[in-house]
């Protein structure tokens, strides 16, 4: 049984946040991440994000190693024979740029991504299916640093695995976010009914679509499916979230904790890449004695958000299918993004998602952790006249607020109930 305890296990905890695009690689680089993993136009398991060009992924080195946060570039589709032929040069490029480690699912690729950088850092995908400590000392043996354990592992078999590999090598699992109902991800269900490879980052989640019924003999005759009566969404996971847990997860020897989220919206990298760094420094304080405070606890609720479940880490996940509804559960929205502050007017300076009116009441959120509440009672647009709403996606406006708050705050309201 794992414990909060410390163990001989325990080792030091990187939050490992996801970035679809440059807007949400600074947005996880601003809220604590110690390093984020994307995709590139080739060989990412997330063909609906945007993705990074060759200048990007550039850029996005430049930022990270800038602040001493690393970037894991994915390379864990499962490639065909046609794919191979645009390996090398990925590979080069991602070494030229500075990328710091590659995802990789495939035993082929792994191995001509050593013959054509021997120095590239190898992390062995979810996909792999790791879940003994026999393949992981395998892939290290064959060059992985790192191994991101199948999803299916209880925190017992992870600490199982840290005991029984080379200490030098690193384990991951994810800790927050979508939960796939295939084995650690490998899924024929949307390639086989509508022609889109879910393993080569082609996904339309069929997992979430509602489901009928229909007898033979009886066409157009559609009966639901019930489970306890609750619905029809047989196949839909709930989301992951293990913030309550940070205690168990280092006991087991976990080495990275891996947020979901590739597609996710920057809000989203934003808040949850806050909520964990935040957890994980509160567990580094007193590790002996971690209680998780509430106002942590709180932020992944402000997100939108399936219910929550812990997968595997305690056993068999029961309770981790939802069979109400295939929807997200969405109490808070964005409202807009902080990009300076004018000291002389006392004025943020911020940038629109989403429509707020003159007088509500927002919550701001600081990179760093720091909230607070703030009725809007005074907005201008860009030229400094008087407006009654903020209500034209990406405009300039200007919001009076007595303090300063750094770029990236994030200004949210809570959605009527």
């Amino acid at each position: 049984m794992i414990t909060g305890e410390l163990s001989a296990n325990a080792r030091p905890l990187e939050v490992l946040s996801p970035a679809g695009d440059m807007e949400r690689l600074n947005a996880a680089l601003n809220f604590g991440a110690d390093a984020v993993y994307l995709g590139g136009k080739m060989f990412g398991m997330r063909a609906g994000a945007p993705n990074f060009t060759d200048n990007e992924l550039a850029a996005a080195c430049e930022s990270a190693h800038a602040l001493g946060k690393r970037v894991y570039l994915t390379c864990n589709v499962l490639p065909r024979n046609s794919d191979l032929k645009y390996l090398e040069g990925f590979v080069k490029q991602a070494s030229e740029v500075g990328v710091d480690a590659l995802i990789v699912t495939d035993i082929g690729t792994l191995a001509l991504i050593k013959k054509y950088d021997p120095d590239m850092e190898i992390h062995m995908s979810t996909q792999t299916g790791i879940v003994n400590y026999a393949s992981a000392a395998e892939f290290y043996n064959m060059g992985a640093k790192r191994a991101v354990l199948a999803r299916e592992l209880s925190l017992e078999e992870i600490a199982e695995i840290r005991l029984k590999t080379p200490k030098e090598m690193e384990i991951e699992v994810f800790v927050h976010g979508a939960m796939c109902v295939s084995f650690s991800g490998r899924c024929l269900l949307s390639q086989y009914m509508i022609d889109r490879d879910a393993n080569r980052g082609e996904c339309a989640q069929p997992c979430r679509w509602g489901y009928y019924l229909m007898e033979e003999k009886r066409p157009n005759e559609f009966y639901p499916i019930y489970e306890d009566e609750r619905g029809t969404y047989i196949l839909n996971a709930k989301d992951l979230c293990m913030i309550d847990h940070i205690d168990k997860l280092a006991a087991a020897g976990v080495d990275s904790l891996k947020i979901e989220g590739r597609a996710k919206s920057a809000y989203y990298v934003s808040v949850i890449t806050n909520a964990y760094r935040q957890a994980v420094d509160e567990f580094l304080k007193d590790p002996a004695h971690f209680s998780l405070p509430d106002n942590i606890r709180s932020e992944v609720f402000k997100v939108s958000h399936r219910s929550y479940c812990t997968g595997f880490f305690f056993g068999h996940p029961k309770d981790c299918m939802y069979y109400e509804n295939s929807g997200y559960i969405r109490t808070w929205d964005v409202s807009a993004v902080v990009t300076g502050y004018d000291e002389q007017r006392g004025m943020l300076e911020c940038i629109q998602r989403n429509k707020f009116l003159k007088g509500d009441m927002v919550e701001l959120l600081e990179p760093g952790g720091r909230t607070a509440q703030l009725c809007a009672d005074e907005i201008f647009d860009k030229d400094g006249q008087p407006i009654e709403s903020a209500n034209k996606a990406a405009e300039k406006f200007l919001m009076k607020c007595a303090q300063p708050f750094k770029a990236g705050s994030v200004i949210r309201i809570q959605r009527e109930q």
